[in-house]
């Protein structure tokens, strides 16, 4: 058959993958100029799960927000328009199923590789200075659509297509040229044009595999193609059996397309092992944790100096390869170490920040359950601060913010955990601690905060800070929710506000307030 025939049949057929309807009334929507931020956020709300799924994204490591966003209407403001079409069409895509017919086609490989791709292309052009990234996570997931599309509308065809390059080794859109008169790409694109992709969808899609031949005016689409495309060749490191040869590839290439330097690639290397392992944990795909590249292309060019050597000598290169390895590993320890710390630590403060808490207060409220244990938190916020930083400026609010931690962390115990919940709010996790004790706490470092000083270069500055402080046994509790918990000392803590700020007010559900 020939290409036109090939799509014809690839479009027609009942097991063509359809898109969710929200996704598809997105795009629709998305498409208008009088659409508005509102009414995106009303259509994504309608789906329930999609919109956990984007909530849980949005407050991942993925994006990396200081504050917490609690809502779709939340999301779509702080994101954006494209950003939020981009989760839908990811989870979408992610979500699609194999097709009715018995096939080789490996798709829990074929989400993996799909999700590497989409990583290794937010990567590479988050290095090209000015472009616009907003899309380019979801380009890179969708390049090979077209496998997908192939694998479902011809099982048989494909399973013939993928022997052949298993067994010869040769370029998958070679095959599919030869044995159904069109490739992937081309089908992918079809597709996406069918389901009413933008043009910034639709041109990386297609080619991805030649970006020279992408004609689009559109500087935009032009960086989005290269990167998509570069994408492919960083990925081939992981998965192929030529690692060496992908990885020049990609660095002559990437230095052709977008200019980027030596340390720009380096990073990108780097980088993609952890960031893959992250952005399966936000997207809910549980990838292998695999090799690193580093590791990948120690071993290739081990086996590659192996082969003309004998015995004895690839005995000696071999303990030289494994100490060389072990000494890998332990300085890829050290970094991911100092990464971890760059992730979780406020960087002006020093203290933990607000994701590190999140994490930390779910793994207390686990441990809680497990021993039948107290848990209580503090939510604490400097008062009037906005006004403080209007009157002495920012740098002196920085040093004052840095001062008040430090008498934060001097009057708490080792065990309890002090975070930066964000902006000047702080957040304490009191493990064991009944309300009666918390409040002991809260009204401790209030008075030590009233009565504290801060000296300046040429000024002494005083502060107060106002306390919400709620207390659970999440063991005894059947509805025990952590957002609720945060809730409820968020609650207690405007309450503080209330009443006049500089007060530890305790959170009662029959709304009679505790309070020092």
């Amino acid at each position: 058959m020939n290409r036109d025939e090939l799509i014809l049949k690839a479009l027609n057929s009942d097991e063509l993958p359809t898109l969710p309807i929200v996704a598809s009334q997105l795009i629709s929507l998305t498409g208008k100029e009088d659409t508005t931020l509102a009414d995106i956020g009303r259509l994504v709300s309608q789906d329930i799960a999609l919109s956990a799924k984007i909530l849980k994204v949005s407050n991942s490591a993925f994006y990396n927000f200081p504050q917490q966003i609690s809502s779709i209407k939340q999301a779509v403001s702080i994101l954006g328009t494209n950003a939020v079409r981009s989760l839908v069409l990811s989870f979408s895509f992610l979500a699609m199923k194999s097709g009715k017919a018995q096939t080789q086609f490996n798709f829990e490989t074929f989400w993996d590789k799909a999700l590497a791709s989409a990583v290794a292309a937010k990567l590479i052009l988050e290095k090209v200075k000015g472009a616009d990234t907003e899309e380019i996570f979801v380009t890179g997931l969708l390049q090979n659509l077209g496998e997908l599309v192939l694998a479902r509308t011809f099982p048989a065809e494909y399973d013939s297509i993928l022997q052949i390059i298993e067994k010869e080794k040769l370029d998958s859109v070679e095959v599919e040229e030869s044995t159904l008169g069109g490739n992937h790409s081309l089908v992918g694109a079809e597709v996406a044009k069918k389901w009413g992709f933008p043009e910034v969808l639709i041109l990386p899609i297609r080619y991805h595999h030649e970006p020279d031949k992408c004609d689009s005016k559109n500087t935009k689409i032009q960086m989005t193609v290269k990167a998509v495309y570069l994408s492919d060749l960083l990925v081939n490191i992981l998965y192929s059996e030529k690692p060496n040869e992908y990885h020049s590839r990609f660095r002559k290439e990437a230095k052709r397309l977008l200019r980027l330097n030596s340390n720009d690639i380096e990073s990108i290397l780097e980088d993609m092992h952890s960031e893959l392992q992250e952005a399966g944990s936000s997207f809910n795909l549980k990838i292998k944790k695999g090799k690193s590249i580093q590791e990948i292309l120690q071993e290739a060019n081990i086996r590659l100096s192996l082969l003309n050597l004998d015995y004895d000598q690839i005995n000696r290169q071999l303990v030289q390869a494994k100490i060389h390895l072990e000494e890998m590993t332990r300085e890829l320890e050290k970094k991911n170490q100092i990464l971890n710390n760059l992730a979780n630590i406020d960087g002006l403060t020093g203290i933990y920040n607000h994701r590190f808490f999140q994490n930390a207060l779910d793994q207390e409220i686990s441990r809680s359950t497990r021993y039948d244990s107290f848990l209580s938190l503090l939510l604490i916020d400097i008062d009037r601060f906005k006004l403080f930083n209007d009157t002495y400026g920012h740098q002196t609010g920085d040093f004052v913010l840095i001062e008040f931690v430090k008498i934060l962390r001097k009057n708490i115990r080792k065990h309890d955990i002090l975070a930066r919940y964000g902006g000047e709010e702080f957040a304490i996790i009191l493990p064991e601690t009944t309300t009666e004790q918390a409040m002991t706490v809260g009204e401790k470092l209030r008075t030590s905060i009233e009565e504290a000083i801060f000296t300046g270069e040429s000024e002494d500055y005083h502060v107060t800070a106002s306390f919400g402080q709620v207390y659970g046994r999440p063991a005894a509790e059947d509805d025990f929710n952590k957002n609720d918990f945060i809730g409820k000392a968020d609650t207690a803590l405007y309450e503080a506000k209330e009443k006049g700020r500089n007060l530890v007010i305790a959170y009662s559900p029959k709304k009679k307030w505790l309070s020092f």
